[in-house]
């Protein structure tokens, strides 16, 4: 026998009928909207990091012009600026069409109540 041995508790076998039940893995824990938010807080900060290293890296003067109007700007904010229209744009679509969907959707709720 082992010094290790010599010091460990003698247990009594307990019949299998009055074992306590144990969890076989590690308990889960719920995702709340918190950690969600947490974790889109950090891929936003790393998607800034890498938006601001591409305009450091990219600060070689462009010409843009629009409607007759011509500016010259570093291309990174030029590209930048131009990704944000298009998203303002994307966003001004969907949010049309979510509009679109919930008016549909009232309508059709409404439509159910009063038949019943």
């Amino acid at each position: 026998m082992t010094h290790a041995q010599d010091n460990e508790p003698t247990t009594q076998a307990l019949p299998e009928t009055a074992a306590p039940a144990t969890p076989t893995g590690p308990a889960k824990i719920k995702r709340t909207r918190v950690s969600g938010t947490w974790v889109a807080v950090i891929v936003a900060l790393i998607v800034l990091v890498f938006l601001l290293i591409f305009i450091l890296q990219n600060l070689g003067d462009a010409t843009v012009q629009f409607l007759g109007m011509s500016a010259g700007l570093p291309l990174g904010v030029a590209m930048l600026l131009s990704a944000i229209g298009g998203a303002l744009l994307v966003a001004l679509v969907g949010g049309a069409r979510i509009a679109q969907l919930r008016r549909a959707t009232r309508r059709a709720h409404k439509a159910l109540q009063s038949e019943s």
